[in-house]
């Protein structure tokens, strides 16, 4: 019987087992999630180390334990190789009997972890990824994409550029599946609010030479040169834009994936007016900044939005855990996908058929250095994508999951 085929069947039976039991069914007698994700390179700061803190933060406040089993942590760095993520899974499902895994940045990589997984009958939350393709035509019954893609993004940011006047494009685009489908995406959207997209370039991943893509913006004719990439690509692409003098001469960056560490790196005399789509910012509610105090005060800084985003899956995978009395996937995944998802992290939270986790997402502009208050006083929200208009309509879906 296929995964597919068995989902609702393994759902059912998990519902019944655990009506007819008190004992929780936990495969080894402990919960173990591995958390993969780029700790060393150009994803290092969005993710890395500090999103496994986050991790060991959900699993501390959650008590460490599920129904009496042991909570345990796996972590490994995939160096963005997608040989290495994948490989690096199939290991633990097979060794470790890893029965979460946790993170994930660059979207190649999840893409491939979630074919080895759907093989395996295994289960991912990814929430560092941003291809919307991670849910659309790559989509599985064993995986959830969490914290945000570039469907949301483009429909954020590249509408609001539009809307001001910034028509003519020029796409500096980082040459993989998450550059792609943003540069896709965004195409789109500018084309459907009465833009065009003049030119594009597509550079390596990762890049630190950035000259000779920004003089072929410059030579473009567009008044907007839209960065479909993102961690330190982003920023050397913007540092270079600066010193060829782009927006002295009259065009405009747009970051379509901007996070917080990168504004607070390069700086707000650097970046002061850019604006941006977030799923998340530290400082923008009372629950939000609760969290992220007390994430700071292990860390050193504040949290991304994906960092924020794995304690808020992870939470979210151990209650499902507790309810459904087991740790087997099909029945956690049906079990998350009931649970409405409303915490510190998301508003208007729910899991829908394809995978996708949608929430309200949030348009800023990164504030001047006199507009700032503090270290990371960054962002100022400017208006609130509900949830259900800022994710790809399941009426568009490619997914094979939706309407079975």
């Amino acid at each position: 019987m296929t995964f597919h085929k068995r989902s609702l069947a393994g759902a059912i039976a998990a519902t019944l087992f655990v009506a007819g039991s008190a004992q929780a069914q936990m495969s080894d007698e402990a919960v173990r999630i591995g958390y993969l994700a780029d700790m060393s390179g150009t994803y290092r700061d969005l993710a890395g180390p500090g999103g496994l803190e986050a991790l060991n933060m959900a699993i501390e406040d959650f008590g460490g334990e599920v129904s009496g089993v042991p909570i345990e942590v796996f972590s490994a760095d995939d160096r963005n190789s997608a040989d290495v993520g994948a490989n690096t899974v199939r290991g633990w499902i097979d060794q470790q009997n890893v029965d979460l895994v946790a993170g994930m940045v660059a979207s190649s990589v999840s893409i491939a972890v979630t074919k080895a997984l759907e093989e395996a009958n295994g289960l991912a939350i990814i929430s560092g990824s941003a291809a919307s393709s991670i849910t659309n035509e790559h989509c599985t019954p064993n995986h959830i994409h969490w914290v945000y893609d570039t469907y949301p993004l483009a429909n954020g940011t590249a509408k609001a550029v539009v809307e001001q006047g910034g028509d003519r494009w020029f796409m500096l685009t980082a040459d993989y599946a998450f550059g792609h489908a943003l540069e896709g995406d965004v195409t789109q959207v500018v084309e459907e609010n009465g833009g065009e997209v003049v030119g594009g370039v597509r550079h390596p991943f990762p890049t630190s030479d950035f000259s000779s893509y920004i003089l072929q913006a410059q030579g473009s004719g567009a008044d907007i040169v839209g960065l479909a990439n993102a961690g330190s690509d982003t920023v050397n692409a913007i540092k270079t834009a600066s010193q060829f003098g782009l927006t002295q001469a009259g065009q405009q960056l747009a970051g379509l994936l901007i996070f917080l560490n990168d504004v607070h790196a390069m700086g707000l005399e650097s970046t002061q007016g850019l604006l941006l789509t977030t799923g998340w910012y530290w400082d923008m509610d009372e629950q939000s900044r609760e969290w992220a105090e007390r994430y700071f005060e292990r860390v050193g800084r504040m949290p991304t939005m994906v960092q924020a985003g794995v304690y808020s899956s992870t939470l979210h995978y151990l209650n499902a855990v507790q309810a459904a009395g087991t740790d087997e996937p099909e029945a956690v995944r049906a079990q998350m996908a009931e649970t409405p998802v409303e915490d510190f992290f998301a508003r208007n939270g729910r899991i829908r058929e394809d995978g996708r986790m949608v929430h309200d997402m949030y348009l800023a502009e990164v504030k001047s250095p006199a507009e700032s208050s503090g270290e990371w006083d960054l962002y100022e929200i400017k208006s609130t994508i509900p949830a259900d208009q800022a994710y790809r309509p399941l009426s568009e879906s490619q997914c094979d999951l939706v309407n079975q």
